[in-house]
C-alpha cells in the first residue's frame, strides 16, 4: 500500500511539473480583445502579437471536449479553462518542439473565430466573424 501511495504521489508531481512550464498569456488575451473590439479589423495576426517561439497553434471552439483537445495536440495537456463546459471563449494553444508552451482564452465578444488550415508563424490568421 505504501508503494502505491508513493508511486501515485510521484506521478502527480510529474504531471504537475510538466504543466507548470505552460504560460497563460493574458497579454495576448487583452490584445485580441482590443482587435475584436475594433469593428474595422477582420483578422487576428498571431505573429505580430507573439514574442515567444512557436511552431504550431490550435484554436479550439466552445464546448470542445478534453479528449479532442489532447488528440489534436498529440500531447498530454489538461485544459485549464474547462472549455468543454463553456460557450464564452475559444482556447488558443501554442506548441513549440512538440510541447505546449502557452495558451490564451479568447473571449467571443459577439463574434466567432475560424482558421484556414493549420496555424503556423507563416499562416497565422484567425478570422473574426461578427454576428
Amino acid at each position: 500500500m505504501k508503494r502505491i501511495t508513493v508511486s501515485l504521489l510521484l506521478f502527480l508531481f510529474l504531471v504537475t511539473c510538466s504543466q507548470s512550464d505552460i504560460r497563460h498569456n493574458q497579454d495576448l488575451e487583452d490584445t485580441t480583445y482590443s482587435i475584436v473590439e475594433d469593428k474595422n479589423e477582420s483578422v487576428i495576426r498571431l505573429s505580430s502579437l507573439t514574442t515567444f517561439d512557436w511552431e504550431k497553434a490550435f484554436l479550439f471552439s466552445p464546448y470542445s471536449p478534453q479528449e479532442m483537445i489532447e488528440e489534436q495536440l498529440d500531447v498530454d495537456f489538461k485544459d485549464p479553462s474547462d472549455l468543454d463546459m463553456r460557450d464564452d471563449i475559444y482556447l488558443l494553444v501554442f506548441l513549440n518542439k512538440g510541447k505546449v508552451v502557452q495558451y490564451a482564452e479568447i473571449e467571443r465578444q459577439d463574434a466567432d473565430f475560424s482558421i484556414e488550415g493549420n496555424l503556423t508563424p507563416s499562416n497565422d490568421g484567425i478570422n473574426i466573424e461578427r454576428y
